[in-house]
């Protein structure tokens, strides 16, 4: 899966978290992108059977798609945490670099950050 379709799996699975329901609307709004961008984006996952679209337009995450979402945001969470403690930058440039960084560590470098920060019991 390409980063651009990791991103919309972690916003939609944020938004669910946040608002309870998700629809294109929200997502575009979050990710400041044009509706016809998303609507397609929202095809494409359907398609690799990552979300499904009810009736009314709500986008819910399949099984797989959950799974997706919550390892992406997992590793969006732990980033933040370690370069909130470790590099002691703000939480801002914590977020929008663990955003970028999720997406082409190796899972053997995601794994080495986690061991290091349960050691540090952050």
């Amino acid at each position: 899966m390409h980063e651009s379709g990791e991103n919309y799996l972690e916003t939609i699975l944020v938004l669910k978290e946040k608002a309870g329901s998700v629809r294109s609307v929200d997502v575009a709004r979050a990710l400041n992108f044009s509706k016809p961008s998303v609507s397609r984006a929202m095809g494409i996952l359907r398609e690799q059977g990552f979300i499904t679209v009810e009736a009314n337009g709500e986008i819910c995450l399949t099984e797989a798609g959950s799974q997706k979402a919550e390892a992406i945001y997992s590793r969006h969470r732990l980033l933040t945490e370690f370069l909130l403690s470790v590099a002691g930058v703000t939480r801002e440039v914590a977020e929008e670099n663990a955003c970028r960084m999720e997406h082409i560590l190796d899972q053997e470098v995601v794994d080495g950050i986690r061991m290091y920060m349960e050691k540090q019991n952050v």
